[in-house]
C-alpha cells in the first residue's frame, strides 16, 4: 500500500528523532564539544515563546524537585496520621481492656468518643449471634437483623462502612434513645461484620460524609468483638 506525502514525513520524523536521540546517547561529550551552540538554541515555550536549551534543562529540574517536595511533605502528613491514629487506637484499647463490667467498658468507649468531640459512641449487637436475649441483663444491646436488614441495604450495600446521615426511622433501629443526630459513623462489627453495628455520632449533620477515611473505623469494628466476649457468650 503506498503511503502519502504526509505519513512519509510523518515517519521520517519518527527515524529522525529517534537517531538524533542514540547518537546523543551514544555520544554524550556532543555537548561539551558544541557548548556554545547548545547555549543558542531555543526552546518553545507555552508563556515565554522560546527559552535555551538551559532555561529550559533548568526549569524541568525545578519542577522535578518541586514534585519531589511535594511527595515527601505528604508521606510526612500520612505518617503523622497514622502515628495519630495508633495513638488513638491504643489509648482506646487500653482503656476497655481496664473495664471491670460490660457497662464499665460501654460507657469507657462512650466517653473516649466524647474527648474526641462527638456526641457519642454506641454498639448494637446482633441476636442472632450474641446471648444477650432475656433473662440476661443485656437485652439493651439487641439489635434485629431483620430490621437492620434495609439501612444495610440502603446505607452500606456491600461496604463495611457507612458515614453520613440517618432519616428518623432508622435512627430509632439503631440509636433508640438518642437524640439531635446529625450524622454517624457505622462499622460492621467482626471480621466478617456479621456481629453487630458500632456507631459513632455528632450533632453536626458534615461531621461525618462520604469520602472521609474509614481506617480507624476498621480497626475498632475488629477490636471489640474480643473485649466484649470478656462479658457477653457468643451463640
Amino acid at each position: 500500500m503506498k503511503q502519502t506525502g504526509e505519513e512519509q514525513q510523518t515517519e521520517l520524523h519518527a527515524l529522525d528523532d529517534r537517531a538524533v536521540v542514540d547518537y546523543l546517547m551514544q555520544h554524550p561529550e556532543f555537548f561539551i564539544r558544541n557548548a556554545s551552540v547548545v547555549e543558542q538554541m531555543r526552546i518553545p515555550h507555552p508563556v515565554r515563546g522560546t527559552v535555551s536549551l538551559v532555561e529550559w534543562h533548568m526549569a524541568r529540574a525545578r519542577n522535578h524537585i518541586s514534585a519531589l517536595e511535594e511527595n515527601m511533605s505528604q508521606l510526612m502528613e500520612q505518617a503523622m496520621a497514622n502515628e495519630s491514629l495508633f495513638y488513638r487506637l491504643l489509648q482506646l484499647q487500653t482503656r476497655l481492656a481496664a473495664a471491670e463490667s460490660l457497662d464499665d467498658m460501654l460507657n469507657r468507649f462512650h466517653r473516649w468518643a466524647r474527648e474526641l468531640g462527638l456526641a457519642g459512641a454506641s454498639v448494637r449487637l446482633f441476636a442472632d449471634r450474641w446471648r444477650i436475649g432475656a433473662p440476661s441483663k443485656f437485652t439493651q444491646l439487641a439489635l434485629s437483623r431483620q430490621a437492620f436488614e434495609p439501612i444495610r441495604i440502603q446505607r452500606l450495600g456491600q461496604e463495611r462502612h457507612y458515614l453520613g446521615s440517618l432519616n428518623g426511622p432508622e435512627l430509632l433501629v439503631v440509636m433508640p434513645e438518642a437524640k439531635a443526630i446529625g450524622s454517624v459513623a457505622m462499622s460492621m462489627l467482626g471480621s466478617d461484620g456479621d456481629l453487630g453495628v458500632v456507631l459513632f455520632s455528632s450533632r453536626d449533620a458534615h461531621h461525618y460524609h462520604a469520602g472521609q477515611g474509614t481506617h480507624l473505623l476498621q480497626e475498632i469494628s475488629l477490636l471489640l468483638p474480643g473485649l466484649l466476649e470478656r462479658w457477653v457468650e457468643r451463640v
